[in-house]
């Protein structure tokens, strides 16, 4: 070993419990060593661990974060109905505003009304006066965007 470059060696160094006091000898490189718990009053050795959970209030914390999480996840679920009722006007498909005129002139104000009329094919659509194969492909479109499902009768191209 080398000289002069190992720290001194206390044999009999005092260790002290900040939390109950208690007091023991040991072997280490410092005279007193502080420490902030011990085996007598550590909840763990103590046998106190479940007071102290329920002291602190880890489980009611808990069960608040469940029913946060269980609160977001229903107000999600209720976006995504929401966001394909069949009850929102056609305005908020972001058409344009002479093909939402358009469409309010000849009656069609909700999606309802718009897939209620491509049922009967994509003609009923394009009956409609001012309304044209570039608005009914952007309708299309938006539909599918939104999450709406097309009638079988409006996915057939006619020409």
């Amino acid at each position: 070993m080398k000289k002069d470059i190992h720290p001194e060696y206390y044999p009999e160094a005092t260790v002290i419990c900040g939390s109950c006091g208690s007091t023991w000898k040991t072997g280490s490189t410092q005279k007193e060593i502080r420490t902030e718990v011990c085996s007598n009053c550590h909840p763990f050795y103590t046998g106190q661990q479940q007071r102290i959970l329920d002291r602190e209030g880890q489980v009611d914390r808990f069960y608040k974060r469940l029913q946060a999480r269980q609160e977001y996840l229903e107000d999600q679920k209720a976006k995504e109905e929401e966001k394909v009722s069949p009850d929102r006007a056609i305005s908020e498909l972001g058409l344009g505003t002479r093909v939402d005129n358009v469409l309010e002139e000849a009656g069609i104000k909700t999606i309802a009304d718009v897939l209620e009329r491509l049922e009967g094919g994509e003609q009923a659509l394009l009956e409609v006066s001012g309304f044209g194969r570039k608005s009914l492909i952007d309708l299309k479109k938006a539909l599918r965007q939104q999450g709406y499902k097309i009638p079988e009768a409006a996915e057939e191209i006619t020409v």
